[in-house]
């Protein structure tokens, strides 16, 4: 101890720094402490120090353990919580954040060393798939394999028999064509993987409400540390783990990560754990983020796996079967092909260029028979790759990928592919009216208070209303709420933020009744909290004012509501009195008036809860109410809902308002959207209530369905109801939704569309796209592409048959009677990249027009190849064989040409009736196939690059290709008899079809 004393004698100060975990820091602390009153205690007698100074240093967050915070948190383990990090706000003191403010600093560099610390909001992902892979997969297809086989064999035997210079060209012709035709699929492919990972991104990326520096703000989940302080309400997922910092009825769905169906209740005193990728089902509150990214059980598990955006699709999957048909059909003729050719071959009944007979039996070498054996096996399996439409999955790839690009441009994020197609057959569209068909901007224009007339809302209008009332109107407002009002100085103007309906509310309490928020709830007590739900349309809450026993209840909600609560009123001098049947007749009508100027009416209702038997109630009353006001909310209708509403009608498309608000409400601002004619009124059933629409008789709900334009006073439920009895109708049904009771609704939907802004998590969650700017306009827009994917599809259908009827036909006849196929395997595999890729293209890319919204709805049964298609495909093809076998018997004769020229002839124009064709593709049923083609600057380079790439075959690449130079009358004639299709497609769309409505 002496030893000790003398170290004291030579320093001033002991300072004790503790640089390890935090439960040992304090236990030195205190030991430090203790040990120090014992030294003075022992100095003071000596004389030896007048003082000792210890300096402890407060724990940071730099010192805080990320896996023990992580640990405590999935365990779930409260006395950790309290021993380790000293409960909730002891935690949030250790990670420097205000329990009310959140985190003090937002500068970046504070935020990077909370991420450095802790890690960021983000998941790793399995590795995406690479190039190689997709070279891989293209490879693996049996007929690519055959091909490449057969090119092979095809190059060794040409090599053995003419050596270096010359063998080669045949087999490595057909290497080269199907490495182009392998390329070209695979990079499209990749790049369509690369869209559709950036689209799963950008769907992952949540926006949350964060309280920072005291400021509450939308932030991105991504941008989560930890320390911040997040706002949860209804709906919102839970961006990280973390800690129930105040709140009232939280419950969350823990289902994702437990797999258990009931909703937890989260407090502070015994379950006070947030865990990441769950759900709040009702309540409202707020938590500390203690753990982000890979530190949570969510992130560990997502970062297993992989979103997949490219799923197969309803269309594609009908496409299958197309292909698979028309594969057997092609497998079928090549076979005969084959083994005609092998007959004919074998038996002496083919002849060379010279027509001298190719095979003499014992005198042929084996060389020479295996080369022509190769030949024909090349030549049958070139008619299997043309007839297998390997391009029409492509093309639903393609046209499905760039439609979902534009339509994000279009405030339109595609969740599933599947609902790009779907969209295009919806009969049916069951809308929100708040913020889809309104701009969700509410205001307060009108106010009634006790028995005076309704006024229109101005500062000046509340300077005569009576001070009880005024007071309670603002401890009514300022508690009853999930809004918050911030104030950065005492002189800077309040900044108002919360839903649209109390950001309203709060807006003309604070500036025309004066409503300091702070105040009202330091003076206040709140006791209990009934959160606003969609079944019940009123929100409460249970408070006592400081040095009061008296307690109070607060109501808010839709007037109608809340006046059944109602049993007295305020008058304009702020006494109560008793509100009998012609009063409440009388308020009753004030909000049908209120109604009728598409205004939604929100009622204010106060009840004091005096002692009984020396006990003060602590239960939310809710009857026996009285009323103190009315107020009127108005929500203008968005700019162009009226002419959206008329695009959709008159493309066949039914539109059913679906709202929360009462039946007077929502008829006027249906009739201002154009949803609902002046005269269609309520007894014509085109307007009911949600209690009226669920009471019907199955039968008669059915029989009635068709007639009812808007549903008022709705719950969840009902919506549900609306949407299974029209899919039993038959109808494709789209829903819009934004809230978590709409999740039942948008799942049973065959397309559910989400709101992007006022939207909650689960609401996007259970939809296939996302409308991000909350616009009516917009979910025509998505209509629009929904046809024009499918319509697009339909064009490459009927282009691609053409082909493949014309091959098919022209290669068995020929091959039949003579014994030669006319085109080469190089030449059909050149065919076959401009029909697969190109083509698809080209078609696939073309944009919506008007005139797709002309026609009515496909439905749910149409065959995907029409009668007017097939009528298109017969005739085009019909022209195509008639020309090619006209030239296979005569060409010789007409052009006065050899073997080779007339088979390049052939080749020439097969190609160039392809490229006129694509034109032909553009409009199924109008006659002006070149309206809009300058719009779609795509089309044109792609006809191009065909055209130049055909001219490169055949003028220089004769080896290759197999073909020789033509001059220019030959080239005249092979366009000019190719463009004989355009005057032919013009005849053939005169022919009426029966049945077509369009």
């Amino acid at each position: 101890m002496s030893k000790e004393i003398a170290m004291q004698d030579q320093k001033d100060c002991s300072v004790i720094k503790v640089k390890t975990s935090i439960s040992r820091r304090w236990r030195l602390a205190l030991t430090a402490i203790s040990f120090t009153r014992a030294l003075v205690a022992s100095l003071s007698k000596k004389d030896l120090l007048d003082y000792v100074a210890i300096k402890v240093e407060n724990p940071t967050f730099l010192d805080a353990d990320p896996k023990a915070l992580s640990d405590m948190l999935r365990g779930k383990n409260l006395e950790s919580l309290k021993s380790q990090f000293g409960g909730v706000k002891g935690l949030a003191a250790i990670l420097e954040s205000d329990v009310k403010g959140g985190i003090g600093s937002t500068a970046e560099a504070d935020l990077m060393r909370r991420k450095n610390v802790f890690g960021a909001n983000e998941y790793q992902k399995p590795p995406a798939k690479n190039f190689l892979s997709f070279v891989l997969d293209a490879l693996k297809d049996t007929v690519i394999m055959i091909l490449l086989a057969c090119a092979v064999i095809s190059l060794g035997f040409g090599i053995k028999q003419d050596g270096w210079k010359d063998g080669w060209f045949d087999g490595g012709s057909i290497i080269l064509a199907v490495f182009l035709v392998v390329a070209v699929s695979v990079v499209t492919n990749f790049k369509q993987s690369r869209s559709f990972q950036k689209l799963s991104a950008k769907s992952s990326d949540i926006k949350v409400e964060v309280v920072r520096d005291g400021r509450r703000q939308p932030l991105s989940i991504f941008d989560i540390v930890v320390g911040d302080v997040v706002c949860l309400k209804i709906g919102d997922q839970i961006p990280a783990d973390g800690l129930f910092l105040e709140g009232h009825s939280l419950k969350v769905d823990e289902s994702s990560m437990t797999g258990e169906s009931d909703h937890v209740e989260i407090n502070g005193d015994k379950n006070p754990f947030l865990m990441s990728g769950t759900k709040v089902t009702d309540g409202f509150g707020s938590m500390l983020v203690t753990s982000v990214g890979m530190n949570t059980a969510w992130g560990e598990m997502m970062s297993s796996i992989s979103r997949d955006l490219d799923e197969e699709t309803p269309l594609q999957a009908r496409l299958k079967k197309l292909t698979s048909f028309i594969g057997y059909v092609g497998l079928s003729v090549a076979a005969t092909v084959l083994v005609v050719m092998t007959v004919r071959y074998f038996t002496g009944h083919t002849t060379n260029e010279k027509g001298e007979r190719e095979f003499y039996g014992g005198k042929t070498r084996f060389n020479d028979a295996m080369n022509a054996v190769v030949g024909i096996v090349t030549a049958a399996v070139s008619i299997v790759v043309v007839a297998i439409p390997e391009g029409l999955p492509l093309a639903v790839t393609l046209t499905l990928a760039f439609s979902m690009k534009r339509m994000m441009k279009d405030n339109a994020m595609v969740r599933k592919l599947s609902a790009c197609e779907t969209m295009g057959s919806a009969t049916t569209i069951c809308t929100d009216k708040t913020g889809t068909l309104t701009l969700n901007e509410m205001k307060v224009t009108e106010v009634w208070l006790g028995g005076g007339e309704t006024m229109s809302y101005d500062q000046e209008s509340t300077s005569n209303m009576s001070p009880i009332v005024q007071h309670l109107l603002r401890e009514g407002v300022g508690l009853n709420t999930t809004g918050t009002v911030y104030k950065a100085s005492f002189a800077s103007v309040p900044e108002i933020s919360g839903s649209p309906t109390e950001k309203a509310i709060l807006s003309w309490a604070v500036f025309g009744l004066g409503l300091d928020i702070d105040e009202v709830m330091q003076k206040c007590e709140t006791i209990q909290v009934e959160a606003f739900n969609s079944e019940k349309k009123r929100s409460g809450v249970l408070i006592r004012r400081n040095r009061e026993k008296t307690t109070h209840s607060h109501w808010k909600g839709a007037a109608e509501m809340v006046l059944i609560m109602c049993s007295n009123y305020h008058d304009e001098d702020g006494n109560i009195k008793s509100m009998n049947d012609q009063k409440r007749r009388s308020i009753e009508t004030v909000i049908q008036n209120m109604a009728a100027k598409s205004l939604r009416c929100i009622a204010f209702a106060h009840k004091k809860l005096e002692q009984e038997n020396g006990q003060v109630s602590e239960k939310l009353e809710e009857s026996g109410l009285t009323l103190l006001g009315l107020v009127g909310l108005k929500d203008p209708c968005r700019p162009g809902v009226r002419e959206a509403v008329e695009t959709c009608t008159a493309a066949g498309v039914n539109i059913k308002m679906i709202t929360g608000d009462n039946k007077h409400t929502a008829r006027a601002i249906a009739i201002e959207c154009g949803v609902l004619k002046p005269d269609e009124d309520v007894e014509s059933e085109a307007v009911v209530e949600g209690v009226q629409f669920r009471n019907y008789l199955p039968e008669e709900r059915t029989a009635k369905v068709d007639r009812i334009r808007v549903m008022a006073r709705s719950s969840p439920f009902d919506k549900l109801l609306m949407v299974q009895c029209l899919k039993q109708k038959g109808h494709v049904v789209a829903v819009t939704g934004d809230g978590t009771n709409d999740a039942p609704a948008l799942k049973e939907a065959d397309i559910g569309l989400s709101m992007g802004i006022q939207g909650t998590e689960v609401a996007k969650e259970s939809s296939d796209i996302v409308i991000l700017d909350d616009n009516f306009s917009s979910v025509v827009t998505v209509l629009r592409w929904g046809r024009c994917v499918y319509n697009n599809i339909q064009k490459f259908i009927q282009f691609q048959l053409t082909v493949n009827v014309a091959a098919l036909v022209i290669n068995f006849i020929a091959s039949v009677s003579s014994g030669k196929v006319p085109l080469t395997a190089v030449q059909l595999l050149w065919v076959n990249l401009i029909m697969d890729t190109l083509a698809a293209l080209a078609l696939a890319t073309e944009q919506p027009t008007n005139e797709l919204m002309e026609k009515p709805p496909v439905g749910r049964t149409a065959p995907l190849i029409t009668r007017v298609m097939w009528r298109n495909v017969i005739a085009h093809a019909l022209f195509q064989v008639t020309v090619l076998l006209t030239l296979q018997f005569r060409g010789r004769s007409i052009f006065g040409v050899d073997e080779k020229v007339k088979n390049t002839i052939i080749f020439n124009t097969f190609v160039f009736c392809q490229v006129f064709n694509e034109f032909n593709a553009r409009k199924l049923e109008k006659k002006n196939i070149f309206k809009g083609i300058l719009k779609n600057k795509l089309f044109l380079a792609i006809i191009g690059i065909t055209i130049v790439l055909q001219m490169v075959m055949v003028e220089f690449l004769k080896k290759f290709a197999q073909t020789v130079r033509l001059d220019w009358g030959q080239w005249a004639a092979c366009i000019g008899i190719a463009a004989l299709s355009w005057p032919i497609g013009w005849l053939v769309k005169c022919i009426p079809i029966p049945g077509n409505k369009a």
